[in-house]
C-alpha cells in the first residue's frame, strides 16, 4: 500500500498536523475500526482527558496489532469529543501518538454515549 498526503494549494492548509486528504493506492486490505472508547479491558475509565485519550489510542493500536497493522496504516480517523475545550489537548495527543504520520482527520463535538467518556475515536486503516 502506498499513501500520499494531499494538501491542495487551492484550499486552506491544514492546521494541527493532519492531511486534507490521503490518496491510497494498491490497497490489499482495509480495516474499519469501530468507535474505540476510554475503557480498560477490566472496565475502568480514567478521569483525565489525557489518560482517556491515550487509552483510546491504545485500544485502536490493539485492534491494528490484531491484524498485523500499526499506526502507520491509519488513513482516516473521526474523533468525537464531549466538549470543545478538549480540542487543543486532543490535537497534541494525536500528533504525539502518530509520530508525524499525517492522516485524514475529522473532529466532531458531540454528546457521547456514556457521561464518563470524554472522547471516542473510529478509524480506517489500510495495508
Amino acid at each position: 500500500m502506498t499513501q500520499k498526503t494531499i494538501n491542495s494549494a487551492a484550499a486552506p492548509h491544514p492546521l494541527g498536523g493532519y492531511a486534507q486528504a490521503i490518496e491510497v493506492s494498491s490497497t490489499t486490505r482495509r480495516l474499519y475500526i469501530s468507535g474505540q472508547i476510554p475503557v480498560t479491558p477490566e472496565g475502568s475509565v480514567p478521569s483525565s482527558f489525557q489518560d482517556q485519550a491515550k487509552l483510546v489510542w491504545a485500544n485502536i493500536e490493539a485492534q491494528l496489532c490484531e491484524v498485523n497493522m500499526g499506526m502507520q496504516n491509519l488513513a482516516k480517523v473521526t474523533i468525537f469529543l464531549s466538549d470543545r475545550k478538549y480540542g487543543l489537548e486532543n490535537r497534541q495527543i494525536r500528533k504525539d501518538v502518530l509520530c508525524g504520520h499525517a492522516i485524514a482527520s475529522t473532529v466532531i463535538i458531540a454528546g457521547i454515549f456514556d457521561d464518563d467518556w470524554l472522547l471516542e475515536i473510529e478509524a480506517i486503516a489500510e495495508a
